[in-house]
This record gives C-alpha cells, structure tokens and sequence, in this order.
C-alpha cells in the first residue's frame, strides 16, 4: 500500500489545496492530510478547526485519513509508515522554500520521497493568505472554499 502525507497549515483549507489531494488520490493508496499546530505562523483559526474544516472538505473522498500534528514531518511519517511527501507548487517563488524543504525531510530520513503537484490553472492564484485576507474585509469567498468550509467559517465568525 502506497501512503502520502500532504502536510499544510490549512489556515483555511481551500479549493486549490482540494485540488492538490484529489490528484494524489488518483496515484496513492491512502492519503493522510496532516494538519500542523503551526502556532507560530499564528494561524486565524484554532488547530482544531482546521481539522474540523479538512475533514467536512474532504469526507467524501475516498483514501483520505485527517490527522493533527505538532512535531517534525518525518517523524510523523515515520509513525504512520508512510515514505512520501506530496506538496502543491503554485509559482516559482513557492519552489526554493519547497526545494529546501525536500532536502531537509530527506537529510532526516533518507528514504523519504516528496514529489510536488501543480494545481489546476483555476486554483494556481488560491491560498490561504489570499482567503484569509479577504476574509478579513468580509469579502467574498466562495468560490475559493469547499462549501462545508464556508458554512465553518459562517459559524466560527458569527
């Protein structure tokens, strides 16, 4: 069984990210998304909402598991027995920081893999900064967010 992990703040969870684990589905077994504590980053919503919000994306796909972390990648896929790293690549500019990432993972554990999607040309403008500022001004979102992330938010901001 091939397993994946694509990791992400997912500060929140958005369409393009959607992309990115329905690709990965056509080409692993299992899917774990794994959604970092990250409190440093000082994301906009809790650690559990953001599970709460990749879970509701995400239950009707199939291969899909939900996990919360707040320790080193590898050592999260080292517990879950899983070898590759998927991450989403939208510009050049999201490269070097990957890039640096890859080689990091696998100067920790050697036999890591991360391989890298680029998500569809509708979805490469989308990330969660871009949400959450909007967000901020109360724009408009939903063409951006699964709808059961829209109704979250709905709920958690009134």
């Amino acid at each position: 069984m091939r397993t994946a992990i694509y990791p992400g703040t997912f500060d929140p969870i958005t369409n393009g990210h959607l992309d990115i684990i329905k690709r990965a589905c056509k080409m692993f077994d299992r899917i774990i998304v794994a959604v970092a504590a990250s409190e440093a980053k000082n994301p906009m919503f809790t650690h559990e909402q953001r599970i709460q919000m990749v879970q509701a994306a995400t239950q009707t796909l199939p291969k899909i598991e939900v996990v919360g972390f707040d320790k080193l990648l590898v050592n999260l896929a080292e517990d879950l027995e899983a070898n590759i790293i998927v991450r989403g690549l939208r510009a050049v500019s999201d490269f070097e920081y990957e890039l640096q990432m890859g080689y990091a993972n696998a100067s920790l554990k050697s036999d890591i893999e991360t391989i890298y999607l680029m998500p569809s040309l509708q979805h490469a403008f989308v990330s969660s900064s871009v949400v959450r500022a909007i967000l901020a001004y109360d724009g408009k979102v939903d063409h951006l967010l699964h709808p059961e992330v829209r109704r979250i938010i709905r709920e958690i901001r009134h």
